[in-house]
């Protein structure tokens, strides 16, 4: 049997409205003796515009890239190029002040590592697709990388 709501507990209902405020809830319900009581807000969600940068800063860098000589078509990148898998921070090195994973120059086997990239505090390796030689090294040590951004050439 539910009771009117002039015999409920003003008191508790203003209190249970000041939680949905502190606890950012949109509803709220409880029972207690018998009594259900259930205090709702209207949460409205509005869409916000943003504003498309301007044309000079949304061209993306890579048909630059593309231009330079032993570019693949495809891609505008050179063939063997091993790319960052996710956003982080690139090491070239296991830890600071060891040698670097590989140079310039260094043969590497398929799946041995050639960087590790910090992403969300776990270190990622990135690992050789291919067997081949080191041609160039496209990032510095404990520099940002984003996702897709080329590493390092292995032809």
């Amino acid at each position: 049997m539910e009771r009117p709501a002039r015999d409920i507990d003003q008191g508790l209902i203003r209190e249970l409205a000041a939680l949905l405020t502190e606890t950012d809830l949109s509803e709220i319900e409880i029972e207690q003796n018998g009594l259900r009581v259930r205090v709702a807000r209207t949460v409205t969600v509005a869409a916000v515009a943003v504003p498309s940068p301007p044309p000079a800063l949304a061209a993306p860098t890579q048909p630059a890239a593309a231009s330079r000589p032993g570019q693949s078509a495809e891609g505008g990148l050179p063939p063997g190029t091993v790319t960052s898998p996710m956003v982080g921070t690139a090491y070239r090195a296991p830890e600071p002040g060891a040698a670097p994973f590989v140079e310039v120059g260094s043969t590497v086997h398929q799946g041995q590592t050639l960087l590790i990239v910090e992403a969300m505090k776990t270190m990622n390796p990135i690992v050789a697709p291919r067997a081949g030689t080191v041609t160039a090294i496209l990032v510095q040590d404990a520099q940002p990388v984003e996702f897709g951004e080329p590493l390092i050439v292995i032809e």
